[in-house]
Formats: C-alpha cells, sequence, structure tokens
C-alpha cells in the first residue's frame, strides 16, 4: 500500500473527485466527511471513509493519526452570512488542522483555496498568481476568509509543507448538492436564459484533482497554484451549454444597473435578518470578467487542461443518471 492522505471534504465535488485520482495515483486514502451515506464517489479498498467535523480538534486528530500527508478540501463555500461564520470554519479551523498536521508528523498539506485570493484580469491579460487580492472580492466574506487562511498559514512555513492551489469555478460529474453545478441546472433545456454581463474561468473538477495530485507530489512548498481552465462570458457559456445539449436557446441580457438595484435591495432584506445569496457585493461579482490563466500550473506542475466542454458533458450526463435534469 502506497503513502496515507487524509482529505477533509470527502463528500464534495472537489473531494470525490480528488479521491478517485488519489486512489488511481496509487495512494492509500482516508476521507473525513459529515455523513458517510452522503458519498457518492467511487468504492475501493484503499479508501476508508470517517465521518466527523473537521472542525472538532479531537475528531481531526484521530483522522491525522497515521497519515503521511493531507488534502484540505472542506470549507464554508455559500455566498451568504456573516463573516464570523466564515472565519470559524475557513480561517480558525484551518490554522488548527495545519498546527495539528505538524504535531502528528504529516509531511506536506495541500491546502485548497480560491482564485479569487488574486486579482481577476481580462481575457487579453488574465489575473495570475503575482496579482494582490481585488474588490469586489475584498468585501466577499467566502474570499476574504480563503486570503485570511493564506496569512495565518505562513507562520507553520518552518513546522510543515504547505502547497496551496486556488481553483477557478469547477464543473464535473459528482456535483451531489449541487453547488457550482448549479449554473447548469439553471440553463438546461431553458428556451429564456437570463444572463448576466460578467463571466468567469471555468476547470473541469477532475482537471483540479488532478491538480491536487500533482501539487502534492511535485508542487514547491510555499507555492501557490492557480487551477484554471477557459475563459467564458456567461452568454459564451450558456451558448456552449446549449450546444452541447441540443437545445436552443434565447439569452436575454440583464444590464448591470438593474443587478446593482437588486444587490442593494438583497442588502436591506438581509439587515432586516432575511439573508440570501444576493448582495451588492455578489451582483458587482456577476458584472465583472473574472478571468484567470493557468501557466504557472501548466510550467511547474505539467499539467494539462481539458476544454469546457467536456466538463459540461460529464455534469450532465451525470444530472441526468441521477435524475437531476428535466427530460
Amino acid at each position: 500500500m502506497g503513502k496515507t492522505v487524509l482529505i477533509t471534504g470527502a463528500n464534495s465535488l472537489l473531494g470525490t473527485h480528488t479521491i478517485c485520482e488519489l486512489l488511481s495515483a496509487g495512494y492509500a486514502v482516508r476521507g473525513l466527511l459529515r455523513c458517510l451515506g452522503s458519498y457518492v464517489g467511487v468504492e475501493d479498498p484503499a479508501l476508508e471513509l470517517v465521518e466527523g467535523e473537521f472542525t472538532d480538534r479531537e475528531t481531526l486528530r484521530r483522522a491525522m493519526h497515521g497519515c503521511d500527508y493531507v488534502v484540505h478540501c472542506a470549507a464554508k463555500t455559500g455566498q451568504s452570512g456573516s463573516y464570523d461564520s466564515y472565519e470559524q470554519v475557513n480561517v480558525t479551523a484551518t490554522e488548527r488542522l495545519v498546527e495539528l498536521a505538524s504535531e502528528c508528523g504529516v509531511k506536506r498539506i495541500v491546502n485548497v483555496a480560491s482564485a479569487n485570493v488574486f486579482a481577476y484580469g481580462t481575457k487579453g491579460q488574465p489575473g495570475d498568481e503575482t496579482r494582490s487580492m481585488a474588490a469586489p472580492f475584498t468585501e466577499s466574506a467566502y474570499a476574504r476568509s480563503k486570503f485570511e487562511a493564506l496569512q495565518r498559514l505562513e507562520h507553520f512555513r518552518n513546522q510543515v509543507e504547505i502547497v496551496t492551489v486556488c481553483p477557478t469555478f469547477m464543473i464535473g460529474a459528482w456535483d451531489s448538492r449541487p453547488s457550482s453545478g448549479r449554473i447548469i441546472l439553471m440553463g438546461y433545456g431553458r428556451r429564456i436564459v437570463f444572463c448576466p454581463p460578467g463571466g468567469k474561468n471555468f476547470v473541469a473538477a477532475s482537471d483540479v484533482a488532478r491538480g491536487i495530485v500533482a501539487a502534492l507530489a511535485r508542487g514547491n512548498s510555499g507555492e501557490r497554484y492557480l487551477l484554471a481552465g477557459e475563459n467564458y462570458s456567461y452568454a459564451e457559456f450558456y451558448r456552449l451549454l446549449a450546444e452541447r445539449t441540443g437545445h436552443c436557446q434565447h439569452l436575454i441580457h440583464i444590464p448591470a444597473w438593474s443587478l446593482r438595484i437588486i444587490g442593494a435591495i438583497g442588502d436591506l432584506l438581509g439587515k432586516a435578518g432575511l439573508r440570501s445569496e444576493v448582495s451588492r457585493t455578489n451582483m458587482r461579482i456577476l458584472c465583472i470578467g473574472n478571468y484567470y490563466t493557468n501557466a504557472k500550473s501548466i510550467r511547474e506542475l505539467e499539467l494539462h487542461y481539458r476544454p469546457l466542454a467536456e466538463a459540461i458533458d460529464e455534469a450532465v450526463a451525470w444530472f441526468r443518471l441521477h435524475g437531476m435534469l428535466p427530460k
């Protein structure tokens, strides 16, 4: 049996793909997740699933016992709630995980952050690992918490090897919640799709998982790698989705000013105690071109990225198989 890897968030979209890639690479895997029944991925004699909260110190210590490496995928990823709720999970609990890993003799941690800890760019000059975080993500509780976690982890650089990967927006199979795959569910088979003016970088979840395994094997300790695929506007994404699924769609472009008004209303409702993902910050994010380059990960991790069309095909096939799409 190969080296043992503990992976947190084992039932997430990324966690499930990463387990598959780790097993294929010959690792023994211990997956930590809140509920054993929520796991929908592969089964293998080299995979052990452990139920528990990664935010609980003793649960995490037991799960980490005997592991050579840790892949930290678990996070609070929603786009609503106070910063304190994100800080507890994405900052404080992550710092505790690294501290315990150092105490338990773990050799290397691959920490999963977010592409938005770096400033985005245009399609012509996409964001890279040299750019500092920029608005509106400086106002996003999720992105801020991921950025703050990176600052905290700097204190452990001499205690344990840490490589950070920063994925963009992931598309793929095994999205059982669903998480990022909601963008497909919102557009699949609809004759009319309301489309915001911005765009983002889309990447196959399986490519991110391969990037994590590559970072574990040959990433440079202390480095941060953007794991990014292709840059698409939202209109381009929905046109591609319609093309891959054989549907005819009419896109209605939502003007930025109307999204700003909707965001302001969402903020007012939030102050009244009605929290949702509708906020001025989130509406501003929908209006920007949130674009990145994968050049560093190709160069240093020797990664190859697949076209977005293939990731869409895999996600749609999985959603169909599990009855999550209309017939």
